[in-house]
């Protein structure tokens, strides 16, 4: 098997969103439709994910080009990693196929364009709406002479991207790892920064910080450890963890839980 780096599960932060990135409108959106709330930056509404006092429903557009919708055991076991560490559970999804942008990598302002224009779903009333993107075209951020590549990122309150297609080619190297695991965990890792972890929205009860790495947990087998960003030493965590009924993918840790649980969790 080849050695493959990863950058794994990056996120990002967009600031000082203009209105030309958001459509133009000063609420950052179509006519009559206020985007505003859905602009703000990643860990931002990590209470509001976390409880129900502003929030009960929790709607998740899961957009996809054609061709790279992820599986359905990987979105099953991703709403109940949501329903096991937040209060919601009135979780409600909506699949929006899209064409391919046509395009060999994507900057992630070419993403977020897209989310613009595809986007349906936002905040109103008790609905808190969460936007996650399949992607068929790899970051252009990747460096395939080195090996290392990016399987996601969250670069606001409630976007998130998942490139599919990075995740496919990644699992193709490997005869234990399937796609489904390497989405699960990736999908977990990212929701795990939009509940604010680590020092993002949701402060540390106890110091966990990795020193090395920000906003990532320096706890061993930890879900929101920088080390699973990395192809070799993620993908040797992943096979370390099989068991009878396949991998077992990491979980957050008691520092983590401790975390979120502060800020609202169950």
């Amino acid at each position: 098997m080849r050695k493959i780096g990863i950058v794994f599960l990056t996120f990002f932060l967009v600031l000082g969103c203009s209105n030309d990135d958001n459509g133009g409108n000063e609420d950052g959106g179509e006519q009559g439709v206020d985007r505003s709330a859905n602009l703000l930056s990643t860990g931002d509404s990590a209470n509001d994910l976390l409880a129900n006092d502003n929030f009960s429903i929790l709607q998740i557009e899961i957009a996809f080009v054609e061709g790279f919708r992820p599986s359905d055991g990987a979105i099953g076991q991703f709403v109940q990693f949501i329903r096991s560490n937040s209060f919601k559970t009135d979780i409600r999804l909506n699949f929006l196929e899209l064409p391919s942008p046509n395009e060999e990598t994507l900057t992630l302002q070419e993403i977020v364009n897209l989310e613009n224009e595809n986007r349906t779903q936002y905040n109103n009333g008790e609905t808190l709406a969460i936007y996650i993107y399949f992607a068929d075209a790899p970051a252009d951020s990747d460096d395939e002479e080195e090996g290392l590549v990016t399987l996601g990122a969250v670069y606001r309150n409630t976007s998130m991207v998942i490139y599919e297609s990075t995740i496919r080619n990644l699992a193709d190297t490997s005869i234990l790892i399937s796609d489904t695991d390497i989405e699960i965990a990736t999908l977990t890792h990212e929701f795990g920064h939009l509940f604010g972890l680590v020092n993002l929205g949701s402060p540390a009860v106890n110091d966990h910080e990795d020193p090395d790495a920000a906003n990532h947990c320096n706890v061993p087998g930890c879900l929101m450890q920088a080390q699973l960003e990395f192809g070799a030493t993620m993908m040797g965590m992943l096979e370390s963890n099989m068991t009878s009924r396949g991998v077992a993918i990491p979980v957050l840790d008691h520092e983590c839980i401790l975390d979120i649980q502060a800020n609202g969790a169950r």
